[in-house]
């Protein structure tokens, strides 16, 4: 058994902490600040309720509704959306779970968990990947939010407010809305993770409230559930529905790839591994569960009410006929999602951001940058075709992100075995420094797994044939390819070829140092 670094403290449970005097030793790195700081102990007390609570707020919201209802558009029945999407949801929960374990193991977030694989400097690929595209949520995420507000005041205001002139596609007025959302999203996030957390513990469980009016209103409409059930889909049990099957899975998982990589940003505050565990278990597979269940009655029974698959649930609601429910609903699901786009979509960013420039940019420049970004990505354009927001959006990024779980999964798990120099993680002294702050092991394997997983990526905005057309039948396992392409590269270069010490140094997290802790 490696001895412990005299600078680590081990926990009778597994979790390490520094020293406070070390903690303060590092304060002149510049790979160091307070919010990138290991989590001492006592400040880990997130329950099992935590985080399941968490998962209800960041779950239940209009794109996760959304990415259910749009399978129903294209064509599935609601026993194949729901199949999809539970099929998913345990897909990703495995890397999720294998993930986390560091962040409550040592009390760091994701883009310093990321160091002991890509290297100090490294890290900021895949923290900057995360990032961008956390960006792109919160634009999307906004957008909805906005739609929502318009259609809202359209119901109080009148057909001139529903009916405004159209600037660059739009209505002024959904501009409006979409702009004021976005304003007050800012003004929580400047306040700090404080505001963001306590904006959550009061909204969260809003958005059950808004869908279930939904449905209620829908379900008398419709006559009950024997007409939304009976609907057989489009697309029946042969190829038509295969066909669809593999990049819409892939898509299921690549909605919370994301927080696969991330979500040490939240673990490094569990109180046990047990608990962060059995919270996400209970978490994330059973809220996904509801909302889908929610979004497929729901968009069912708007099919058979109005002819057609509205599976924007602003754009179903504002068929209502009574603007009370459509009222209350869509306000509901406003503050559910500001909620949800915080926790899911600031969080992380605010962290990566920091992680690039740890002297200059704070949690709140952070969610600042990131709101910024997500205006930029034009939000509107990737939302607005359920074909663009799944097969383009959803499964590229999805491959990318899944190359660097498979990094990080197999850095941890099989090359390190769980143990991590902690004080190393922080000062360009240590062994994850590797040559000039980069691990090139990392940086061929994520090029790999990415390349393999969207090099024949078709369809959207992409050639028919594929980018590579050779590689155009990995695209619909995009995810999967990546991860495991990945995971095999990084694991396969970063075997020993030598035991002499020089090598292990130089090596740095490559291979588990004789003086690592012992987990």
């Amino acid at each position: 058994m490696a001895p412990t670094p005299a600078d680590q403290r081990v926990h009778d449970d597994g979790r390490v902490e520094l020293d406070p005097a070390d903690v303060r030793s590092l304060e002149g790195s510049r790979f160091f600040n307070s919010e990138l700081a290991p989590v001492a102990i006592e400040k880990r007390t997130w329950t099992t309720y935590n985080y399941f609570a968490l998962w209800m707020g960041m779950a239940h919201n209009i794109p996760s509704y959304a990415l259910a209802a749009s399978l129903i558009a294209l064509g599935m029945n609601w026993v194949q959306a729901l199949i999809t999407i539970t099929i998913g949801n345990l897909v990703v929960l495995a890397p999720m779970l294998l993930n986390s374990h560091a962040g409550t193991k040592y009390g760091i977030p994701f883009p310093v968990f990321a160091r002991a694989f890509y290297g100090l400097r490294g890290a900021n690929l895949a923290a900057l990947l995360r990032a961008f595209i956390a960006c792109g949520w919160f634009g999307i995420q906004t957008w909805v939010g906005g739609e929502a507000i318009y259609v809202i005041l359209g119901r109080l205001l009148g057909a001139w407010w529903r009916d405004s002139a159209v600037v660059a596609g739009q209505h002024w007025t959904l501009w409006l809305s979409f702009v004021v959302f976005w304003i007050g999203q800012m003004l929580i996030i400047w306040r700090g993770m404080e505001a963001v957390r306590r904006f959550e513990n009061w909204t969260a469980p809003l958005v059950s409230v808004g869908f279930l009016i939904m449905l209620g209103y829908v379900l008398v409409k419709a006559g009950g559930l024997g007409p939304i059930l009976s609907d057989g889909g489009k697309l029946g049990w042969g190829p038509d529905f295969w066909k669809v099957f593999a990049p819409a899975l892939m898509a299921m998982i690549a909605f919370w790839s994301t927080l696969s990589l991330n979500m040490p940003d939240f673990t490094r505050f569990g109180g046990s591994q047990r608990k962060q565990v059995r919270g996400q278990i209970l978490g994330l597979p059973t809220t996904m569960t509801f909302i889908a269940i929610v979004a497929i009655l729901t968009t069912s029974g708007g099919k058979l009410l109005y002819g057609e698959e509205l599976w924007d649930p602003s754009k179903l609601a504002d068929k209502f006929s009574s603007p009370v429910v459509v009222v209350v609903a869509l306000i509901a699901l406003v503050l559910a999602t500001i909620s949800a786009n915080l926790a899911a979509n600031v969080v992380s960013p605010s962290y990566d951001f920091s992680n690039a420039f740890p002297k200059k940019i704070t949690f709140a420049v952070g969610g600042g940058i990131t709101g910024v970004i997500g205006i930029l990505i034009q939000p509107w354009r990737l939302y607005s075709d359920p074909n663009i927001y799944i097969f383009a959006w959803l499964g590229f990024y999805g491959g990318l992100l899944g190359a660097v779980a498979g990094v990080l999964v197999a850095g941890y798990w099989v090359v390190n075995r769980t143990k991590l120099r902690l004080k190393d993680l922080y000062t360009p002294d240590g062994v994850y420094w590797f040559t000039g702050g980069w691990n090139w092991r990392a940086l061929v394997a994520t090029l790999v797994g990415a390349l393999l997983a969207v090099g024949g990526a078709y369809g959207g905005p992409f050639p028919d044939a594929g980018l590579i057309p050779f590689l155009k039948p990995l695209y619909d396992y995009n995810w999967v390819i990546g991860l495991v392409g990945a995971f095999v590269v990084f694991a396969a270069l970063s075997m020993p070829l030598s035991t002499t010490k020089e090598e292990i140094s130089e090596r740095g997290s490559s291979r588990p140092d004789p003086a690592a802790v012992d987990g």
